[in-house]
């Protein structure tokens, strides 16, 4: 056959498996759905109906993208339980308009009594972060892990295992992220009329536990004088 070429023909072979790969990869998600809903409607016939009903859950999430760290699973909570919102490395910034409509949303509207920042051992973004690598867009991100590294450098430095530094960073984080919560107006608001507890965990990938970093941030008096709205 003119023009024909074995190397051509293993090509096409290849790329037809990839796309044979990549579509068996995706429907599992779709197959995954049909026994989710199997499962649950064997044990509540009315499980969805009362689901769709309403949303009034306690608790706002604050995590990390990564998708080891699912809120429900980890906290064995039902759907509908936790209001979630995940970023690269659990942050809170106050110039990040996605999360302040959450925030706003989760106290004004659903009356959450508790926030939680939830961070990882093993997270990507720290580890990025204490580094000197440039990874595009996402620099301007973690130069907000980079302050916060600055502003302990002296107690992580200290630290000669890295492993042991990188835990300690994503746990000074997570307190950071919970002192700026503190400092935006919807709290300080939030907290003018009701109790509103802020948290900061960290979750083991290695071990399934989650860590009370119990961070004291629950009241405007708790903040130095500059952070304070007055409301």
């Amino acid at each position: 056959m003119p023009g024909h070429n074995g190397e051509h023909d293993y090509g096409y072979l290849e790329l037809f498996f990839r796309y044979f790969k990549m579509e068996n990869s995706y429907k599992k998600l779709l197959e995954g759905n049909e026994r989710f809903v199997t499962e649950k409607l064997s044990v509540d016939p009315d499980f969805f109906t009362n689901l769709a009903k309403q949303q009034t859950p306690e608790f706002l999430w604050i995590g990390c993208s990564d998708s080891r760290v699912p809120a429900n699973e980890i906290t064995g909570t039902k759907p509908g339980e936790i209001f979630v919102h995940r970023n690269i490395a659990n942050m809170v910034v106050h110039t990040d308009v996605n999360f302040l409509s959450v925030l706003q949303y989760a106290l004004e509207v659903l009356k959450v009594k508790h926030i939680i920042v939830c961070g990882h051992y093993g997270c990507g973004g720290v580890l990025t972060a204490m580094s000197q690598a440039s990874m595009g867009l996402v620099d301007t991100w973690l130069r907000n892990i980079k302050e916060v590294y600055a502003k302990h450098e002296e107690e992580l430095l200290a630290i000669e295992d890295m492993k042991k530094r990188s835990d300690r960073l994503v746990e000074l984080n997570v307190c950071e992220q919970v002192k700026n919560l503190a400092k935006t107006s919807f709290i300080q608001q939030a907290w003018k009329s009701r109790s509103v507890q802020i948290h900061g965990w960290v979750y083991g990938l290695d071990t399934g536990k989650i860590k009370d970093l119990e961070v004291k941030v629950q009241k405007p008096e708790d903040l130095d004088p500059v952070f304070r709205y007055d409301i």
